[in-house]
């Protein structure tokens, strides 16, 4: 296996990683955005109360975007397993 296949492996290895991990961490992301604007809104500064709904949220987006993102894996290993088979590149 050369440099390059290395290469492509791991960039197509951290493409993958990244698509996967987005749907939960875009959706913490934005409950965490809509909690702080609504402490900040009603003035109501209690740590805990971002946590609970960030982590039923996370949750169930793992749920929702289960069937997606197994996809993805799955393509993603699929790719790695022709590689091994034909022998590289």
């Amino acid at each position: 296996m050369t440099e390059p296949e290395l290469i492509d492996i791991a960039r197509d290895a951290i493409s993958t990683l990244i698509v996967v991990a987005a749907p939960p961490l875009l959706t913490g992301l934005a409950v965490g955005l809509v909690v702080s604007i609504l402490q900040t809104v009603t003035q109501i500064q209690e740590m805990t109360l971002t946590f609970v709904p960030k982590v039923l949220l996370v949750f169930a987006s793992i749920i929702l975007f289960l069937p997606f993102m197994l996809g993805q894996m799955t393509d993603f290993w699929k790719a790695m397993l022709d590689r091994v088979i034909t022998g590289g590149g």
